[in-house]
């Protein structure tokens, strides 16, 4: 026999309570974090929407009473801006060129340290300092012990007169910032070597394999997402440099060491240009994130939530 179950009125009121009930608990839940979201919201993105409102008016700070609406022209004009070309090219090979080298030291440091050895964990210490003294500091140590053309560490050591940050200063800004990111670079390689399998590498020892035939087809392609993650990573805070460049070249000579960042400072705090220096933000907040997605996207896919590393 089939029994048809019928709701009663009082069935009904205590479900729906139930369910006010749990919406109620999760809304208590979520409440302590809304002075966080207030406070997110109000220092990122309300600031946000005001430069891309500045970016579609025509407004110079020296010039009262010229402010108007003029739509896209600033981002037409951004384009069609050589200097702003030169600064994306600069930008552009900054960001490759650092990457890469440091990537590439980084992933020597880390072969080297993950090795036994006595004081290992002083050296370790030792490598890692660059990365925590802070931007500003790094940039002025480099620009007065190290290019100085007097009493600079390279006049001394090559016995040379030049003024390295006048006639190699996107050279010298890259130097500064791969000594600066190599300790980065390190730790994440280091953390993908040290999570290998080790039964992994004592089977291709037994096997015969020697230590370049056992790194290049076990631990190469076992720290590629490691290699992916610390280049997306590291493109992403490099491309954003601003203290080295603004405290060694100030962008020169001419605009030879001048980057997307530092092009906008000029725009809109030397030439007092609110509109196009907005529309120049609103573009290049926009390539970082396009490249924070592939970089987000590769760490959820790197790192599983309920496992460590896939």
């Amino acid at each position: 026999m089939s029994t048809i179950s019928v709701s009663t009125p009082a069935s009904t009121s205590h479900a729906k309570a139930e369910e006010k009930r749990g919406l109620s608990t999760a809304a208590r839940r979520r409440l302590p974090l809304l002075p966080a979201l207030i406070f997110v919201i109000a220092v990122t993105q309300l600031p946000f929407l005001l430069t891309v409102f500045y970016s579609f008016q025509s407004w110079n700070l020296v010039r009262p009473g010229s402010r108007h609406f003029v739509g896209l022209q600033n981002y037409v004009d951004v384009f069609s801006d050589t200097t702003f070309l030169v600064a994306l090219l600069n930008t552009v090979v900054l960001t490759v060129v650092c990457v890469f080298v440091a990537l590439l030291l980084g992933l020597g440091l880390a072969i080297l340290l993950d090795r036994k050895f006595l004081g290992r964990g002083v050296v370790r210490t030792l490598l890692i300092t660059p990365f925590l003294i802070l931007p500003a500091a790094g940039a002025l140590l480099w620009k007065t012990t190290m290019f100085d053309p007097t009493y600079g560490l390279l006049h001394f050591v090559f016995g040379t007169d030049v003024d390295w940050l006048s006639e190699f200063p996107l050279a010298a800004v890259m130097a500064q910032i791969v000594w600066q990111w190599t300790p980065f670079m390190m730790l994440l390689i280091l953390a993908g070597l040290q999570s290998q399998a080790k039964d992994v590498l004592e089977a291709a020892d037994v096997d015969g394999a020697g230590r370049w035939r056992t790194f290049v087809s076990i631990t190469l392609p076992h720290l590629s997402r490691f290699l992916q993650l610390a280049t997306l990573l590291g493109a992403i805070y490099i491309v954003n440099s601003f203290d080295a460049i603004f405290l060694m070249t100030q962008g020169g000579p001419g605009t030879a060491s001048t980057n997307l960042p530092y092009y906008i400072y000029q725009r809109a705090f030397e030439g007092f240009d609110v509109g196009q220096s907005s529309a120049m933000g609103v573009i290049v907040v926009i390539l970082t994130m396009i490249v924070a997605t592939f970089a987000l996207r590769l760490m959820f896919r790197t790192f599983s939530v309920s496992g460590g590393i896939k």
